[in-house]
């Protein structure tokens, strides 16, 4: 409990190829246990689990490591090898390079590069896959899908390569904001800007010049769990807001409320006037995250347990049924009766 959930509109974009490639869709939503129904709800969200089976069923019936989003199938394996042949490598930005060149070998895949200037790093993803017959960048498209998971995994296995998170100063993409535009900030942890001239994540080049602190032996036990753990945002407690998410999360797991603002401020050693504000810069404010935590764990009870709608509203920290009902329905727009029912759960 406690992993944060993933908008619907990300299960159609992972699920785009495979229907270019003419794939039954209905056995890959099954498998991962999610109701072909809720694609239709623009407000659904599932939990990282169902991604996660929906992921590696993808992966296994298209053989594709792009899971068909991309002109030409990248063979499985060619992360691996990738990764192996970025292992060696003096500093981070040795590796990326490397990676770029390694990718290039590959034509009908997205094109990366890494650019410096002014002290800040650049690395770029191109996928010709993001523009349509006309030129014109489609928001949401499955081609944005796929350069936004290129640009997302990149900056993960960087960040597991020199063994600390490196914080991105913004990402930017070359098209327009799509309906679920409030979900990059979550998945970057930067602010993001759209329609700009191209598709890239910026940082300080210092990272560049970091040492790479992974053998061989930590490069396999990543790879058993790859790409899917490297998709999933990893919180590392570095901002505020993780830091609230995680207490309150940990709280939940223990007692049937969740604490106030000032009783976590006090835990943070910080006053609450302070929490606020720091909360607030990073585009977000106390009771939102407590939302959020309440409709993850909401998501996940009904999702994958058979726990009573009842009990499961008093281990949430609300004093009615109703009151559960309401908030179930502003996350989500449809009851948890429903979405049991529709999830299977």
């Amino acid at each position: 409990m406690g992993r944060q959930t993933i908008t619907v509109h990300h299960v159609r974009a992972v699920l785009a190829g495979a229907r270019r490639g003419g794939f039954d869709l209905v056995p890959l939503l099954q498998e991962a246990q999610i109701p072909p129904l809720l694609l239709g709800d623009d407000r659904a969200r599932i939990t990282p689990a169902q991604f996660a089976r929906l992921f590696r069923a993808l992966y296994r019936t298209t053989q594709d490591e792009f899971l068909g989003l991309s002109a030409v199938p990248s063979r499985p394996g060619t992360f691996a090898m990738m990764c192996h042949a970025c292992l060696g490598c003096r500093d981070l930005g040795a590796a990326v390079e490397r990676a770029a060149v390694f990718y290039g070998l590959f034509p009908g895949g997205p094109e990366l590069a890494l650019e410096t200037g002014g002290g800040q790093a650049r690395f770029t993803v191109r996928n010709d896959f993001e523009r349509d017959e006309v030129g014109a960048p489609p928001s949401g498209s499955w081609g944005s899908f796929l350069t936004e998971c290129v640009l997302a995994i990149w900056h993960r296995l960087s960040s597991w390569l020199v063994g600390r998170r490196i914080p991105l100063a913004h990402a930017s993409f070359a098209y327009p904001p799509p309906p679920h535009e409030g979900e990059y900030g979550t998945l970057f942890d930067c602010p993001v800007r759209f329609g700009a001239e191209r598709t890239e994540a910026v940082f300080d080049a210092h990272w560049l010049t970091a040492p790479l602190v992974r053998d061989d032996a930590a490069l396999d036990a990543m790879l058993r769990r790859a790409p899917f753990d490297l998709l999933s945002r990893p919180e590392y407690g570095t901002t505020v807001a993780e830091q609230v998410r995680r207490t309150l999360t940990r709280r939940l797991r223990g007692a049937p409320r969740l604490p106030e603002l000032g009783e976590v401020a006090a835990g943070l050693a910080v006053s609450p006037a302070t929490l606020r504000r720091r909360l607030h810069q990073e585009g977000t404010s106390f009771q939102q995250l407590k939302d959020h935590v309440r409709r993850d764990a909401a998501i996940a009870g009904l999702a994958e347990s058979g726990e009573p709608i009842a009990e499961l509203a008093a281990r949430l920290g609300f004093s009615e049924d109703t009151a559960f009902h309401r908030a179930f329905r502003r996350w989500t727009g449809t009851t948890p009766g429903a979405y049991r029912i529709a999830s299977g759960g």
